[in-house]
């Protein structure tokens, strides 16, 4: 489903990934790790965010919903509704963590706090 800047327009998941993220103040929030699919469905699970850390040590993974995410052409990244300190308080996975139970149970954390209907 195309959010308000159609930006589900056709893109290899290999370019997604290592793009930044920034919140609407424009200061950047992490960068896209990954991209979590349904292999049974059509759908994109969640985006995985890689936040803090240096140079891969103490890096945190959030599970965004995908739905959340806005491509701005200006700033060559995805732009996110909430803040520094909402991604600091969203829950925290290992790489591992994230396909556990074929990822359903971080997809559900994921929606419910950041309060995305799971039909989105």
């Amino acid at each position: 489903m195309p959010t308000g800047t159609g930006h589900t327009t056709a893109i290899r998941a290999s370019r997604v990934i290592g793009t930044n993220v920034y919140n609407t103040a424009g200061e950047k929030m992490g960068e896209i790790e990954d991209v979590m699919l349904d292999k049974t469905s059509d759908k994109i699970m969640f985006a995985v965010i890689g936040f803090g850390g240096f140079l891969g040590i103490g890096e945190k993974y959030h599970a965004v919903p995908w739905s959340l995410l806005d491509y701005d052409k200006e700033n060559g990244g995805y732009t996110v509704g909430f803040t520094r300190q909402q991604l600091e308080q969203a829950p925290v996975h290992s790489i591992s963590e994230l396909t556990e139970n074929d990822g359903r149970k971080v997809r559900d954390m994921s929606f419910s706090y950041y309060k995305v209907d799971k039909a989105a």
